[in-house]
C-alpha cells in the first residue's frame, strides 16, 4: 500500500533497520537555507501555500511543465488558487520525489492520508489550514521532527542576532548554528563586488586594498561567526578554480576590480584560487568544515529570469570539467597540512564515480573520511539519485563512514527528506544483506545505520 509503515523498504532486513534503528535517530542538518529569523522568531503561516510552495522551484518546475500559467506560480493568484493548481499537477508527478515529499509532509505533519489531486484538494487546504491556526509553527515542526542541530546559510556580514536570540533560548531545544556562505567574496566578476569589499572593510574597521588588507577582514569576520558556534563552511562555484600566481599579480586584479575595471578571465580564476585556497587554510586552523557545491549552470532561461529572478527553476546540470582543477588544488593545501575536512557536491550524477576516487587520494587520519562524498545533491536526490550516490561511495569508498543526508531546502517541511534517504539507505543495506553480500546480523547492521544517519555527522562537525 502507499506510504504505509513500510513504504520502500522491500525486504524484511530492512524493516527492522529502519522502524528499529533509523527512524528514531535526531536529525544534524548541516547544510539548509531556512532562514534563522524564522526560527528565532517562531513563525507561523496563514495557509499551507505559505510554508509549502512560496519559493519552492521544485514545485514550480513541475508546474511550468504541466501547462500551469505562471499566475498560478510565481503570479498574483490567491494562495488557494495556487494551491489547487499545484494539486492538480501532482499526480502526473508519477517517478519524481515531488510526489513522494509532498505526500510524506501531508502525512507527518498535517495528518492527511489521500492522495493529493484535484477530488481532494479542497479538503486538503482545509485540512493543512486548520492545524496551522492551531499552531503549527516552524519551531514545532522542527522539534517534531526530533532536528539536533541546523546549520544555516548566511553571508560573511550578517550580524548573526537571530543566531544570538536562539542560542539564548532555552525553551527550544535544537542547536542553530551559522555557515560561511563567501560566495560574493570569491564572485569578484560580479556587479557589485567592489561595493560588497567596502562594506566588509567597515564592518571590520580595515581598509581593503590589496590581498592582505581582504583576508585580515575576511578572517576577522570568520572569527567572529567562530564565536556563535560557527563550524562548516560553504561555496557554491559554477566551476573549480586553479590558477596559481604572484601575490603582486592578484594585489593588481583586486584593485583593478574595486576600480570598476573588467578582468581577465586569468585574473578571475587566479584572484579566485588564491582566495579559496587562503579560506581553505583559515578553516584548517579552526578545525572547520569545507563544503563546495560545484556545477550548476544557472538563470539559462532569460525570459524567467527577467519574470521571476533568479533561483526560479531556470538552473540545470552543467558539463564542466572540474577532476584537473580540484586535484592540484587539494593537493596543494595536502603538502602544506592546510586542507580542512572537505564535503564535495557536484550537482552532475556522472561524477560520482570521479569524486569517489578523488577523495581517497586526500583522505588522512586520524578523521575517518576526512574528505566526503556529500549527499545526493539537488537534481540527484531522488530515489535513484541516493541509490547511485550510496553504491558509489560503496563500491569505490568506505560507506560505513559517511555523514548521510541534508535538507538544503528553504522550507521547514523539508526534513521528511531525512525520512526518505534513511528509508532509501535501510532497503539498500538491508538487500545486500539478504542477498548474502553482507552478514546479516544486526548488530553490525544496525551500527552502520546509525553511524551513516547520524553519529558520523555528529562526530565529524563535532557536535558531540
Amino acid at each position: 500500500m502507499f506510504l504505509d509503515q513500510n513504504f520502500m523498504l522491500r525486504t524484511e532486513t530492512a524493516r527492522k533497520l529502519y522502524h528499529e534503528h533509523a527512524a528514531a535517530l535526531p536529525i544534524i542538518d548541516y547544510h539548509c537555507h531556512i532562514g534563522p529569523k524564522e526560527i528565532a522568531q517562531d513563525a507561523t503561516y496563514d495557509n499551507i501555500t505559505q510554508v509549502w510552495l512560496y519559493g519552492d522551484h521544485y514545485k514550480w518546475t513541475a508546474m511550468r511543465s504541466d501547462g500551469v500559467d505562471e499566475k498560478y506560480v510565481t503570479g498574483d493568484a490567491s494562495d488557494e488558487e495556487k494551491f489547487l493548481a499545484w494539486a492538480g499537477v501532482l499526480p502526473r508527478c508519477i517517478g519524481n520525489p515531488l510526489y513522494h515529499w509532498s505526500h510524506l509532509e501531508l502525512k507527518r505533519y498535517f495528518g492527511f492520508n489521500k492522495p493529493l489531486g484535484e477530488g481532494t484538494a479542497t479538503e486538503a487546504w482545509e485540512v493543512c489550514n486548520q492545524k496551522l491556526r492551531n499552531g503549527l509553527s516552524v519551531r514545532k515542526i522542527i522539534q517534531g521532527s526530533n532536528v539536533e542541530v541546523i546549520c544555516t546559510t548566511d553571508d560573511p556580514l550578517d550580524s548573526l542576532e537571530w543566531h544570538e536570540m536562539i542560542a539564548k533560548d532555552d525553551s527550544f531545544s535544537a542547536k542553530v548554528y551559522p555557515a560561511f556562505r563567501p560566495d560574493p567574496i570569491i564572485d569578484i566578476e560580479k556587479a557589485g563586488y567592489g561595493q560588497y569589499v567596502a562594506r566588509l572593510g567597515g564592518v571590520c574597521g580595515i581598509t581593503i586594498a590589496d590581498f592582505s588588507s581582504l583576508m585580515a577582514a575576511v578572517e576577522s569576520r570568520i572569527d567572529y561567526f567562530a564565536d556563535h558556534g560557527c563550524r562548516v563552511s560553504d561555496h557554491a562555484l559554477v566551476t573549480i578554480p586553479y590558477r596559481n600566481a604572484k601575490p603582486e599579480d592578484v594585489d593588481t586584479t583586486i584593485a583593478k576590480a574595486l576600480s570598476g575595471k573588467s578582468l581577465t578571465e586569468t585574473e578571475r580564476e587566479q584572484y579566485q584560487t588564491a582566495v579559496l585556497a587562503a579560506l581553505a587554510k583559515a578553516y584548517a586552523a579552526r578545525g572547520w568544515v569545507m563544503q563546495l557545491h560545484f556545477g550548476a549552470l544557472r538563470d539559462v532561461n532569460t525570459r524567467l529570469m527577467s519574470l521571476t529572478g533568479p533561483a526560479a527553476g531556470g538552473d540545470i546540470i552543467g558539463g564542466y570539467g572540474f577532476a584537473e582543477k580540484l586535484a592540484p588544488l587539494l593537493d596543494e593545501l595536502d603538502r602544506t597540512d592546510s586542507l580542512p575536512k572537505t564535503i564535495l557536491y557536484s550537482i552532475n550524477p556522472a561524477d560520482n564515480a570521479l569524486i569517489d576516487t578523488l577523495i581517497g587520494c586526500f583522505q588522512r587520519g586520524p578523521i575517518k573520511s576526512k574528505i566526503q562524498h556529500g549527499s545526493a545533491w539537488w537534481f540527484n536526490d531522488t530515489k535513484r539519485g541516493m541509490e547511485d550516490q550510496l553504491i558509489s561511495l560503496a563500491s569505490l569508498g568506505v560507506l560505513g563512514n559517511f555523514i548521510g543526508m541534508l535538507t538544503d531546502s528553504r522550507s521547514v517541511l523539508s526534513y521528511t527528506r531525512h525520512e526518505y534517504f534513511r528509508r532509501i539507505l535501510c532497503n539498500v543495506i538491508g538487500g545486500w544483506a539478504e542477498a548474502d553480500e553482507y552478514p546479516n546480523g544486526m548488530e553490525l547492521l544496525s551500527g552502520l545505520i546509525r553511524d551513516i544517519c547520524y553519529g558520523n555527522a555528529k562526530m565529524y562537525f563535532g557536535f558531540a
